[in-house]
């Protein structure tokens, strides 16, 4: 089953790349974060969005191969 979780392929906390890789994980999650960016220029409340969600989604576990 598939889990949205904050991805380890972060630039702040890994929100947008852990959404991309849910929805689309062949998207870059480049043009999600220009949407972002965007969007959050024009309405600051995605900027608290954005830190609600990295303060509620979980964070991608790391398989180690031994």
């Amino acid at each position: 089953m598939k889990r949205l979780t904050r991805s380890n392929e972060k630039v702040l906390a890994g929100v947008l790349s852990g959404i991309t890789n849910y929805v689309n994980p062949e998207l870059d999650p480049v043009f999600l974060r220009i949407a972002f960016a965007v969007l959050a220029f024009f309405n600051p409340g995605f900027v608290f969005l954005y830190l609600g969600l990295a303060l509620v989604m979980p964070k991608e576990k790391v398989n180690v191969a031994q």
